[in-house]
């Protein structure tokens, strides 16, 4: 018991320094001496989060918003379970600068863990208020009253009502957290699986996402971008693009080229006449590819090291050293819709619809762009179709303000083209990391030394110098990027899942930032994790085979913490895994685990693939997945996060890699840049460990790592052929079989 309180008190602090780190440089600490929990710290007005309606329905307004993770939904369950109302009754308000708390980014696997928690303390204060006021009204205590979809009741059976009290029920004052909230025994809304709110719209064509917005009066705007990120405009002839019909407005500011039209096909007939009239100068001022990670490392970096475990025990009594260097490539977002933003300027001010994952720091930036007050323009979250991590959301909507600003008055929506998106967004780095391990007599490791090297994980707009937006760049007066910044542990950035989570006595690591980027980078689903947690997973398996001792029984005798052997025992049981299973030259399994950021969700996942030898292709058959994320809120969405990133892993694990030359990227569409397709997707089981009661863990993004390691250690097993670059291509499978 003592280790599980222990956990889960630093599961808290770590979720608080998330919070404070992602917060802080852009809204400010709150002064009071008491500090709140999650994301109430930096936003403490009660009526910032809920509103009582008369009308019978209560608003909730949340700062974290929809991803197609199925974050709103789960928070709606949040509230309606702590207020005591039907779920039906919740109207959510999510992500605009406007109307709803600032809470940084939707990112991290942080919507639950800060999000939710604020949104529960949120929801008891207020029904706590509630409570109270109807005490005095009907001459009892409020620990004798009972609610049940908002009407709450006296022991005599007098009642009223959450919306006849409402009118008199002040919110204006900070959240106290204090009041008691529902215990998990209670819970009828908590822990099922609602159907989610951003599903109805999707399934049905309706309109869904930003890219299906139509507002009276619309434009329709597209960008040219330069063909490379040094690429000089040498000159441009607008006058006849600007008599092509359909043109309403043609825009020049430096590199940044634009147009507005009337009609969409009218925008993209004068972005290729554009393209043809432009005339640009290149140079080579890209690495090699071939050559990337040792170019990376050769650039100034910043060793930043930390200790987990004492390093007195270096080595000692060992009788074998083992070491092994992983690689993995850029790689990009690759979203299925290409970004986009709408944009209309009314008397000076800017409102701007976009898939953003922080509205608030997105506003700061575009503020700086346009040389405007934050209290002249407002950002208004809409979904986009698909995105984990920062994809060219934000920078798409500088561009809709950059050529609405030429139509005063009239909405502009700008679509990126599949070029744009493949050559323009932020992809995930290329990192490089390294082991050094040492095993004693009895098959136990005895000392550990990680090492990896990383650019920034986080470009995103809200940085204290600097903006982060594409077309800021590429004015007549152009703005600096802002300075890279190292994100610091326990979330992490390149270091993300770095330190093993093993017991070893002697155990270090080492990341070595690299301020420079020769190559656009920022925050992909899982930042480092996914890449550390492929290099530690797959050279556990490897010190496992020097041990002679089966993987999961070389993982589960190096682990104390309960929780984490409970989902590698049941991942291998539900994948029937059998210790000394032979493979048989084309047929594998392999196991994979994390405990995300090392105290968000746990993930154990077998792969079983088949190679075939001839050609290299690697096919994924099935994945066993297990996790226990803490208290479950709704388990259908959270089997959805966990599917989703099995198959996304996989996609990387197999295919994904961003190609280049010496002047520009050179991955522009999907024959470029080929992703898993539907026939490719494997079979996917979850099972879910629930935790009545315990804090929730964060598990958008905790799938993908033990994915890849698992895949690598199932093609080792089949094969006999160790793969320890990224991704597992045909190619170089085939290069290792031979």
């Amino acid at each position: 018991m003592s280790a599980l309180l222990s956990r889960r008190d630093f599961a808290k602090a770590a979720g608080a320094l998330v919070v404070a780190f992602s917060l802080a440089p852009r809204i400010g600490l709150a002064q009071s001496a008491a500090r709140l929990p999650g994301s109430l710290e930096n936003n403490r007005r009660l009526d910032a989060w809920i509103r009582i309606d008369p009308e019978g329905t209560v608003t909730v307004f949340t700062g974290k918003v929809e991803l197609g993770q199925g974050a709103v939904t789960a928070l709606a369950q949040i509230a309606a379970e702590e207020l005591e109302v039907a779920f039906t009754r919740i109207r959510m308000i999510a992500g605009d600068t406007a109307r709803t708390p600032n809470e940084g980014f939707t990112s991290g696997s942080q919507s639950m863990e800060v999000g939710g928690t604020a949104l529960k303390y949120a929801a008891a204060d207020a029904r706590s208020i509630l409570l109270e006021l109807a005490a005095r009204k009907l001459n009892t205590t409020a620990q004798s009253l009972t609610v049940s979809d908002g009407t709450i009741r006296a022991p005599d059976g007098e009642s009223m009502t959450y919306w006849a009290l409402s009118p008199e029920a002040s919110f204006q004052r900070e959240v106290s957290a204090t009041a008691p909230t529902k215990s998990p025994d209670r819970y009828g809304i908590i822990d099922h699986s609602i159907p989610r709110l951003d599903i109805p719209a999707k399934l049905t064509g309706g309109a869904a996402y930003v890219q299906d917005m139509r507002l009276p009066g619309m434009l329709f705007g597209r960008v040219l971008r330069p063909p490379s990120y040094d690429a000089e405009l040498l000159e441009v002839d607008l006058a006849p693009i600007d008599r092509m019909p359909g043109v309403v407005a043609s825009v020049r500011d430096g590199r940044f080229l634009g147009i507005v039209a009337e009609r969409e096909e009218q925008a993209i007939a004068a972005r290729d006449a554009l393209a043809k009239r432009a005339k640009w100068s290149q140079k080579p001022s890209l690495p090699a590819q071939t050559q990337i990670h040792e170019f990376l490392k050769s650039l100034p970096s910043r060793p930043i090291t930390a200790n987990s475990a004492a390093t007195a025990a270096q080595g000692a009594g060992s009788s074998r050293t083992i070491s092994a260097s992983y690689t993995r490539p850029y790689q990009a977002h690759a979203s299925i819709g290409p970004s986009c933003a709408v944009a209309q300027w009314s008397a000076g001010k800017v409102r701007v619809w976009s898939h953003t994952q922080g509205v608030f720091p997105l506003r700061g930036d575009l503020a700086k762009a346009l040389k405007l007050g934050d209290d002249q323009v407002t950002v208004t979250h809409v979904q986009g179709s698909g995105c984990y991590g920062h994809n060219g959301a934000d920078d798409v909507a500088l561009d809709a303000a950059l050529l609405a600003r030429a139509v005063q008055g009239r909405p502009v929506k700008v679509q990126w083209m599949r070029d744009d998106e493949f050559a323009w967004e932020p992809y995930g780095p290329a990192m490089s990391m390294h082991i050094d391990a040492a095993l004693d007599g009895n098959g136990r490791i005895a000392d550990w030394a990680y090492q990896v090297w990383s650019n920034t994980h986080s470009t995103r707009p809200g940085a204290k110098d600097g903006v982060n937006l594409i077309a800021a760049w590429h004015l007549a007066q152009p703005m600096k990027p802002a300075s890279p910044e190292v994100i610091p542990l326990p979330a992490g950035g390149g270091d993300r899942n770095a330190i093993a989570i093993y017991d070893v006595p002697g155990k270090r690591m080492t990341q070595h930032f690299i301020p420079e980027m020769p190559i656009r980078v920022s925050a992909l689903r899982t930042l480092g994790a996914y890449a550390n947690v492929f290099a530690i997973e797959s050279f556990m398996d490897e010190l496992a085979a020097a041990a002679g001792a089966d993987p999961v029984e070389f993982r589960l005798r190096h682990l104390s913490d309960p929780r984490a052997k409970a989902v590698l025992d049941a991942a291998a049981k539900a994948a029937g895994w059998q210790a000394g299973a032979a493979a048989t030259g084309a047929r594998g399994r392999g196991i994979g685990f994390a405990h995300y950021k090392n105290h968000a969700c746990y993930v154990a996942v077998v792969a079983e693939v088949e190679v075939d030898r001839a050609t290299g292709a690697v096919r994924v058959l099935k994945a066993s997945c297990a996790a226990d994320a803490g208290q479950i809120v709704n388990p259908d969405g959270l089997r959805n996060q966990l599917e989703g990133g099995i198959v996304q892993s996989t996609s990387w694990t197999l295919r994904e890699q961003v190609t280049f030359d010496r002047e520009r990227i050179l991955s522009r569409d999907w024959q470029s840049y080929p992703i898993l397709t539907f026939a490719d997707v494997p079979q996917v089981e979850v099972m879910l460990i629930d935790r009545p009661g315990e804090p929730w863990l964060g598990a958008g993004e905790a799938a993908s790592g033990p994915t890849a390691a698992a895949i690598a250690n199932a093609v080792a097993h089949a094969t006999g052929a160790r793969i320890r670059d990224l991704p597992l291509s045909p190619e170089r499978v085939k290069a290792a079989l031979s």
